[in-house]
């Protein structure tokens, strides 16, 4: 069991990862205080004995349909009024224990509901572990745009335990490692125990040693830019057309449209003479491993929904993270028209069988 502790101007957080992390320490985080847990149908159905056993006895536990469906006004508005009902003061502790849905919409509720409570997030998907419950992003969607009503709200604790993991479909598990090989495109060690690893990206042993790494990595990125104002937007690599794509096709999840994102902008970096061919084939071989890449006939009409993307300061650019060479990430601004036509062209050649 490792921790990895976070501090930044404004708070201090910790997350402690390994297995045991659970047990041997949300029990003492519920003793003796009012609590407020939100979590998911599918995971209240599985961990149902453990939710009965720990979170109910110190407070309410409220349940949201599973699915991204959820990251809306009404269920936020549902959760604070729940959190009202059951008698949360400031000194209460919210729960967020579930996915990366959980994750931001009960992390967005803790931050508003007396203009912020205690919040410990438990991520319980491979994805969350690796990513989304590190950092203090918390957010709904709106009008059809991801991610676009938030707050930067750090949770006290972050508590990642593996043994989540073994009840995870083998889906979830890539949508994980769409997150990790994110990761290792920004961090040299990350990179390499990848490729030294290539051939068991899926074993339980592996996974379990590099979500560590991962955590590391984005609490190094969070302490030195806590609201992505410069280094921290590395983060998104591959999010750009992959948020586009996932508002625009929905019929895949999260993590599986970084990878086709980070696909189709590993096509733009080299095309743009930002990435050399053979790094990025390196990376690619990685993607392809996980995820077949769909060749979108209307790619060119999908990714213009990357003109909703927060990290664009002009309105007539896309601005996009892009590999430069070994974890060396570097900042692409593209006009919108020559996005675009970049990524019909990614796509044609993939019909076409010459990707």
């Amino acid at each position: 069991m490792k921790t990895v502790e976070i501090n930044t101007a404004t708070c201090s957080s910790r997350v402690i990862c390994g297995e045991g992390a659970f047990n041997e320490n949300i029990p003492a985080l519920c003793r003796d205080k009012l609590t407020f847990t939100v979590t998911d149908s599918n995971v209240y159905r599985i961990y149902r004995p453990l939710f009965d056993d720990i979170f109910a006895k110190s407070g309410a536990v409220h349940v949201i349909p599973a699915g991204e469906k959820s990251k809306n006004y009404s269920v936020l508005l549902g959760i604070l009024k729940a959190m009202l009902s059951s008698g949360l003061k400031r000194n209460s502790t919210v729960f967020a224990v579930g996915g990366g849905v959980v994750g931001d919409i009960a992390g967005l509720a803790a931050s508003l509901y007396m203009r912020g409570v205690h919040l410990v997030q438990v991520p319980t998907t491979l994805l969350s572990q690796v990513d989304s419950s590190v950092g203090g992003k918390t957010a709904i969607d709106l009008c059809g745009i991801k991610n676009i009503v938030g707050t930067f709200y750090q949770p006290e604790t972050v508590i990642a335990d593996p043994m989540f993991l073994s009840t995870l479909p083998a889906r979830e598990v890539r949508c994980g490692l769409g997150e990790i090989i994110k990761t290792g495109a920004l961090n040299k060690d990350i990179y390499n125990k990848l490729q030294q690893n290539k051939e068991k990206l899926e074993d339980a042993d592996f996974l379990k040693d590099i979500i560590y790494d991962c955590i590391a990595h984005k609490a190094d990125v969070v302490i030195k830019d806590e609201r992505e104002s410069g280094l921290r937007k590395t983060l998104n690599l591959g999010h750009t057309t992959g948020h586009a794509f996932e508002l625009y096709y929905k019929r895949k999840s999260h993590g599986e449209f970084v990878l086709i994102g980070m696909y189709y902008e590993l096509y733009i970096a080299v095309r743009c003479g930002i990435c050399a061919p053979e790094y990025a084939d390196s990376l690619i071989n990685l993607i392809k491993r996980i995820i077949k890449i769909p060749a979108y006939a209307d790619a060119e009409k999908a990714c213009l929904m990357a003109a909703y993307d927060k990290k664009n300061v002009r309105a007539e650019e896309i601005s996009l993270m892009v590999p430069a060479k070994i974890g060396q990430p570097e900042e692409l601004r593209l006009p919108v028209p020559k996005y675009a036509s970049i990524i019909a062209e990614c796509a044609a050649q993939l019909k076409e069988n010459r990707l």
